[in-house]
């Protein structure tokens, strides 16, 4: 089975997890001999990780042979302005404001070379949506050049480019959500990233989402019959232990860690009130928060307020090892999400083994029994689960030995097995 995935980023050029899980998913898949894989990047770097699946780059794609198709892309579809608060997986500080308008001619738009290529940022700058209907239209070269049973989109980022190869090869396509406009924006959604979205699902010949929590935000808020939508978990690789206990800490408090995004989904607010509360019982602790995103400076003026900067650091944006790195330093991780599709930080975490607290929020708690688990918004149990943890000894020895059995056994072959099943489904009904 021949798969054309489009994703947006892929390691070590990832800002959080959605490459982290398309890494995982296409390693796993690679232990599938049926499946071979073409993944498709906005912009490729050439220094990219494994050799699992071939990587190509629309920035290094011709696409002289596509004018006609390009045209009927451009009579159908849109140019989907978005006005939100949401950048996907990387500077959520930085707002977008456009309209919705008819697509600019190609020639502005398209910027062509003398060789036939675009050119592509591969971020998420103010440029975001141009770059993904530009992704679109090198998706129509992409999949008349490469020959496939299945097309794959992951997130609506590269369901436009789904779309495309669909309209043009007529193969089945299968998009797979791994967060919807209500996670990132609660029930004030943005209607035309909702839009977006909903495109994407409506075009899909089968839908993949990373908890049942998703799933049904999918059949209930955007009308998707649930025949053909599908869990499939998210997984974590397997890391080695060996640098945790190499690394020193260099200071005798307990470390309490948040790591991820901070904005309204991640709930960075109710970390800092419940470090408050414990450092009111406990003052031999550190709290760190690591990340970056549009609440970064309410976050520091609150901890301001408190009273309690000495206590609290701010480490900025992590990736790639300097994540465990982190993770190695912590006593006890944190992830207070108001609203997680899934949260494969936290399996990092318990893989690290540092004894971890989740929102009930989360699709992630689907999968979990040893991580401890409480509502988003009660600042009082998350304090009082930190305040046990870092207190008596017998409880993070619990959630460690337990807790990384447990993830242990979540693979991404396992994962990759699911999603095959969803792409025969997908051939089948075709």
């Amino acid at each position: 089975m021949k798969v054309l995935m489009f994703g947006w980023e892929f390691p070590p050029h990832i800002s959080g997890g959605l490459g982290t899980a398309c890494f995982g998913l296409t390693k796993g898949m690679s232990k599938i001999k049926d499946i071979d894989i073409v993944f498709v990047v906005p912009k490729a770097y050439g220094d990219e990780e494994g050799n699992t699946v071939k990587l190509i780059g629309a920035n290094n794609t011709t696409i002289t042979r596509v004018q006609e198709q390009i045209e009927k892309f451009q009579q159908k579809h849109k140019y989907l302005e978005v006005s939100s608060t949401l950048i996907p997986y990387n500077n959520p500080e930085k707002q977008y404001t456009f309209m919705s308008k008819e697509l600019p001619g190609k020639g502005r738009l398209l910027n062509v070379s003398s060789e036939g290529k675009i050119d592509f940022t591969g971020t998420y700058d103010e440029n975001l949506i141009e770059e993904i209907y530009k992704y679109a239209y090198v998706a129509s070269a992409i999949s008349l050049e490469n020959d496939h049973d299945v097309i794959h989109a992951h997130d609506w980022l590269a369901y436009p480019a789904g779309i495309a190869a669909k309209e043009v090869s007529g193969k089945p396509l299968v998009i797979h959500v791994h967060a919807t406009e209500f996670d990132r924006s609660g029930e004030t959604v943005n209607s035309k990233v909702f839009d977006l979205e909903k495109m994407g699902m409506d075009a899909a010949d089968q839908i993949i989402t990373v908890s049942n929590r998703t799933r049904q935000i999918v059949i209930d808020k955007y009308g998707q019959n649930p025949n053909k939508v599908t869990t499939v978990y998210n997984a974590v690789d397997t890391h080695n232990l060996q640098e945790k206990n190499e690394t020193k800490k260099g200071v005798k408090e307990k470390i309490v860690t948040f790591l991820g995004r901070i904005t309204f989904q991640k709930g960075p607010e109710y970390f800092v009130e419940a470090a408050y509360k414990v450092l009111q019982k406990n003052d031999n602790v550190r709290f760190v928060m690591a990340g970056n995103g549009d609440m970064l400076e309410k976050m520091i003026d609150r901890v301001a307020q408190l009273g309690i900067a000495d206590k609290f650091h701010f480490t900025g944006f992590l990736r790639g090892k300097d994540v465990f790195k982190m993770f190695h330093l912590s006593d006890v991780y944190v992830m207070p999400s108001v609203s997680e599709p899934f949260g494969i930080s936290a399996l990092e975490a318990i893989q690290s083994n540092v004894p971890t607290i989740i929102s009930k929020q989360s699709g992630v708690s689907e999968v979990l029994n040893y991580a401890a688990k409480f509502d988003y918004w009660d600042i009082d149990a998350i304090a009082d689960a930190i305040y046990g943890i870092i207190t008596y000894d017998t409880l993070p020895a619990m959630f460690k030995e337990c807790g990384r059995a447990e993830v242990d056994d979540l693979k991404w072959e396992n994962s990759a097995l699911n999603v095959y099943d969803v792409y025969k489904k997908a051939i089948r009904a075709s």
